[in-house]
């Protein structure tokens, strides 16, 4: 799905550029639905404000009336499957200076913890939590469907949130949904947004056909250019890259000058919004733009969660991304200028007194050995050797506060990153291999296991790879201040 709800909160979040606009905008907030989804107890002071913004894969609209065949043909829908699936999940944080905001995309079949339904995919948790609360309330003796649908659909939001604040520790703020409708309308109302292909494509089960360059598009074309999945190397995660350089053109071109003084666009920009959004209850969204009225377009950014194994094969879910949330919730600190607990890190002990465990998440046979000779080899004392779940790149973890111990094996390894895990014990470190993993030339252990001249692990796949030319899930943030070219 679209990142429809960037689109329509970053257009809100500007609207303040203008006197006229500043005026609309208090016509728009009180034409908003509202839903009572986030909790009112008191927030964690984390230096920043957290929103959710979700694309949900529905076929009405905001007041849930049905939308016409025509317009679901047109949008090149197709037919509701009967779930509610979020098919976009973007988390924004925002310092309390409203100086810059970084909008952070989760993967919808990013693998997590759904509390109370174990661990599945993310864009499942929504459907799951309204279809329980809708049978529930049935049960109860509610009849009315539309009071049905208020409610259940609130269960699913409730839930969504919980689970993103479990991948994330943070604590949402705010909460926005849009619909298909929605980002038709809102791409058509500021005039189209402008991307750029690297190579011509023809898709027909998103409708993507385009020729390769700069364009500018909107309504069915935006709608296809960031659904597109088939014939993409990476699959959903190239989306997610496309979702974001949209998002960052959308953003250049609301704030730019002239957009939204032009009354005719920020009228049709107003419209959309309203039969679309969904905000929850109690969000001050005009002291809100307000904080924000000098945030520029450099100051935007597009991201995605890091991810641990992008062709994670689940138990019952089938493939999935596997993400780890330590590292997921140590980037979100950062991202609002806060420390981690590793940055005052103790200083390394002697290697004679460190622990190293060495876990082989790659396919390459005997890997985990040989670095564990490389270690013992160095002083340091031999921990567990062994397997772990598959994963595309190598990392050192260590308890937190001891990042320098953590530092300590890596300069052993050679260019691996370090990062600290609550669940190391003091003193203990543990190596993830993944197939990137390549021995230093001076370490003495000679080429890993199942490696290639040179070092290069044969066993790397091909996504490990990138064309230079390819923008990929973990590469610099996207900014909105310039067009990146994508496949």
């Amino acid at each position: 799905m679209a990142p429809k709800v960037a689109l329509a909160i970053v257009s809100l979040l500007v609207m303040s550029l203008t006197g006229y606009a500043w005026a609309a905008m208090q016509g728009l907030v009180n034409g908003l639905t509202m839903a009572d989804v986030i909790d009112d107890g008191p927030k964690p002071a984390d230096g920043a404000r957290d929103i959710l913004l979700v694309g949900m894969d529905s076929r009405t609209d905001a007041q849930g009336n049905p939308l016409p065949k025509k317009m679901l043909a047109k949008l090149n829908a197709g037919v509701a499957d009967g779930e509610l699936n979020t098919d976009t999940l973007i988390f924004v944080r925002i310092p309390n200076d409203g100086s810059k905001a970084t909008a952070m995309s989760l993967p919808r079949d990013s693998y997590v913890d759904i509390p109370g339904y174990g661990k599945h995919k993310i864009n499942s948790a929504y459907a799951r939590a309204k279809s329980d609360a809708r049978q529930q309330l049935q049960a109860e003796g509610v009849s009315d469907e539309s009071d049905l649908e208020v409610r259940s659909n609130q269960a699913g939001a409730k839930k969504l949130i919980e689970t993103v604040e479990g991948v994330t520790g943070a604590s949402i703020d705010n909460y926005a949904s849009i619909n298909l409708l929605g980002f038709h309308d809102i791409t058509k109302a500021i005039g189209g947004v402008e991307v750029c292909l690297n190579q011509p494509v023809d898709d027909p089960y998103s409708g993507a056909k385009f020729d390769a360059g700069r364009q500018t598009i909107s309504g069915h074309q935006a709608l296809a250019f960031v659904r597109q999945r088939h014939g993409l190397l990476r699959g959903d995660l190239d989306r997610v890259v496309r979702q974001q350089v949209f998002m960052a053109g959308l953003a250049r071109k609301v704030v730019s000058a002239g957009t939204l003084a032009d009354p005719a666009k920020l009228n049709g920009l107003i419209d959309s919004v309203q039969k679309s959004v969904v905000v929850n209850k109690g969000w001050d969204l005009l002291g809100f733009a307000q904080q924000l009225q000098g945030l520029s377009a450099g100051n935007i950014e597009f991201t995605t969660i890091p991810v641990a194994n992008p062709e994670y094969e689940t138990p019952s879910d089938g493939q999935a991304v596997q993400v780890d949330p330590a590292q997921v919730q140590s980037y979100v600190r950062e991202l609002a200028g806060q420390k981690n607990s590793d940055e005052s890190s103790k200083p390394a002990p002697e290697p004679s007194k460190i622990t190293v465990d060495v876990l082989n998440g790659s396919d390459i046979t005997g890997l985990a050995g040989s670095v564990s000779e490389t270690l013992t080899s160095a002083g340091f004392g031999q921990g567990e050797v062994g397997n772990t779940d598959p994963r595309t790149t190598t990392v050192v973890q260590a308890a937190e506060g001891e990042k320098a111990t953590g530092e300590k094996v890596a300069e052993t390894l050679g260019d691996v990153s370090v990062e600290t895990n609550a669940s190391v014990p003091t003193g203990q470190v543990q190596v993830l291999l993944g197939p990137d993993y390549e021995a230093p030339a001076n370490s003495g252990g000679g080429a890993a296991p199942g490696s290639a001249p040179g070092g290069a692990p044969s066993g790397l796949r091909a996504q490990a790879q990138p064309e230079p030319s390819q923008q990929q899930p973990g590469d610099e943030p996207i900014s909105a201040d310039g067009v990146t070219c994508v496949n």
